[in-house]
């Protein structure tokens, strides 16, 4: 019977449902509680308790310190988020041959919304009744703006040499690219380091006199309890475990 296009409401809610659905009801609840073991663990990791964060909070760093950091974080992490992300949509095709026909789109929508958060799309619709979106509040573009800030030009960018560990970093989670366990895993933990720096970053920028108010990169990471963001990293972070424990 065709089904009739009635019920749009609560896609992340039924993206989860789905995913729920495709396995046995034992199963889902055996992997949940071994994934929350699993953030647990990494909760007590030092680097969730650096002392980076407090230093970071009372914007201690001057410029040129928290400009290396950002050119850090840029070739580690930020340049490629969206790439792993979007390899992890494709990857869900692995799913497939244990479940059932068309299981991997429940994960595949549940990471569409990170994925249209990243590109700078909002719930809702324009005048013309289209998607609310702008390619300039795409999350990089808005990296890019904050470098420029900082007083970077695209020379000074092009020329940075990145150290070991950012190197590694970048290569570790470019190779997880055919995996989808691997690069899911990878992207949540990306996700909590997110919630636990940008605030911090955010202050320390704030100290030495860049304008985070209202709008910009720090605008729209951290958690979507803070008020003065726009932020739901804790949401994708918690998107990306269930999708892991399909």
């Amino acid at each position: 019977m065709s089904k009739k296009f009635e019920d749009f409401d609560n896609p992340r809610q039924k993206a989860l449902l789905g995913m729920k659905n495709s396995i046995p009801t034992e199963q889902w609840e055996e992997n949940l509680k071994f994934l929350k073991q699993l953030r647990a663990r990494i909760a007590e990791l030092p680097v969730c308790k650096h002392p980076a964060i407090e230093v970071l909070n009372n914007g201690l760093l001057d410029k040129f310190t928290l400009t290396r950091i950002h050119l850090e974080y840029r070739h580690a992490i930020v340049q490629i988020f969206t790439d792993a992300l979007l390899m992890a949509q494709f990857q869900t095709k692995q799913l497939e041959p244990k479940l059932h026909s068309g299981a991997k789109m429940f994960p595949r929508v549940l990471l569409s919304l990170n994925v249209l958060d990243e590109f700078g799309f909002r719930p809702g619709t324009d005048p013309d009744n289209y998607y609310l979106g702008n390619p300039e509040y795409a999350h990089y573009p808005l990296y890019e703006d904050l470098l420029n800030d900082y007083g970077l030009s695209e020379k000074d960018r092009r020329e940075y040499q990145p150290s070991k560990i950012a190197d590694q970093v970048r290569n570790f989670l470019e190779s997880s690219y055919d995996s989808y366990i691997k690069v899911v895993a990878l992207l949540a933990v990306a996700e909590e380091e997110v919630i636990l720096f940008s605030p911090p970053l955010r202050e320390a920028t704030k100290a030495i006199g860049v304008d985070v108010e209202g709008g910009g990169y720090y605008h729209v990471h951290g958690v979507s309890t803070d008020e003065t963001s726009e932020a739901a990293d804790d949401d994708h972070e918690d998107d990306l475990w269930f999708a892991l424990a399909q």
